[in-house]
């Protein structure tokens, strides 16, 4: 069988075939496909057929209730997804120019830095391109990577997850993440000047969810203690539910120093004090590799960087104010 050449693709190739194949990958349903692609289910299957054809193997398996891709099918929906959202970002920054604007940039960003390093480039960049639409994301490292390798965001504020994010996305490291473990005010271990730390997995614990840089520093922290994993969990990426729980129950979570700092010079929170110090490794600026960000990422990319060397130059840390 004769491997496909990207001639032979871009000449019968259409973007009513990537939406078939990544609307098929999703619903796994030719019905529904037909229905969200307002065709008939006999053009559905005929259009497919015709795509298959041309690559030369099958996308989707035929089962009698679904139809699921096969390992090749997978890839191809894949890359056909990664197209369309290429295709959606174009539309919306050329719709957004011609209606007088500077643009569109989505930012993906983990919490440690939204608390000032983030807002600081904001305004910055703002200032300069008032016109300039900026769309903010906050959420885990590894769901906005994702969201990165499938073009949904311009650049992520974040860390590596997993060893072949390496291959694929660019790193520029900004700055460490130190942690504090926090409890609610009124919590019996506030203000203990001698922490009973056998005591800790005791008590009911807000955690980040499995496979998290947070969580894996956490059960890393009790393993290099000596001391048992709490079992009495609350999983949650939400830093709302987390200040509501910490102050409403005798709970105990690790957080960045960043995100509780104005909730403990309030009063509402308690840093514990800890014999170890927490810290994570280096979060940086995460661009998709062998790709050049647009002069928007590139602006804001100059203004995070300097915003963040002109506080470790004042001696003041990146993230903790």
């Amino acid at each position: 069988m004769a491997d496909l050449g990207f001639a032979q693709l871009s000449n019968w190739l259409r973007f009513r075939h990537l939406v078939l194949i990544d609307t098929l990958a999703r619903t796994q349903n030719m019905h529904a496909t037909a229905t969200e692609m307002n065709i008939s289910q006999p053009a559905v299957s005929k259009m497919l057929r015709e795509i298959e054809h041309q690559l030369g193997f099958d996308l989707f398996r035929r089962l009698p209730r679904s139809m699921t891709p096969t390992d090749l099918g997978s890839q191809v929906a894949r890359y056909a997804q990664i197209a369309l959202n290429d295709a959606r970002h174009f539309v919306g920054q050329v719709n957004h120019l011609r209606q007088g604007g500077h643009g569109l940039l989505k930012i993906g960003s983990i919490f440690a830095p939204t608390s000032v390093a983030l807002p600081a480039a904001i305004v910055a960049v703002k200032t300069r391109w008032p016109l300039l639409t900026m769309e903010v994301l906050e959420g885990t490292s590894a769901s906005l990577l994702a969201m990165l390798e499938h073009k949904e965001l311009d650049l992520v504020i974040a860390r590596f997850t997993l060893d072949r994010h390496r291959q694929l996305f660019e790193f520029q490291p900004l700055a460490p993440e130190p942690l504090c473990l926090v409890t609610g005010s009124q919590h019996p271990l506030a203000g203990a000047d001698d922490l009973p730390l056998a005591e800790l997995a005791n008590w009911p614990w807000i955690v980040f969810p499995t496979g998290t840089p947070m969580r894996a520093r956490l059960e890393r922290a009790f393993a290099e203690a000596g001391m048992r994993t709490p079992e009495n969990t609350v999983e949650t990426i939400s830093l709302q539910t987390t200040l509501q729980l910490l102050q409403t129950a005798p709970m105990v979570a690790m957080l960045a120093e960043a995100m509780v700092a104005p909730d403990v010079q309030a009063g509402r929170l308690t840093r514990l004090a800890l014999p170890f110090p927490l810290v994570l490794a280096d979060y940086g600026i995460i661009t998709r590799r062998q790709e050049t960000p647009g002069w928007a990422a590139q602006a804001f990319i100059q203004a995070l960087r300097s915003d963040v060397q002109a506080r470790n130059h004042d001696g003041r840390p990146a993230d903790n104010g």
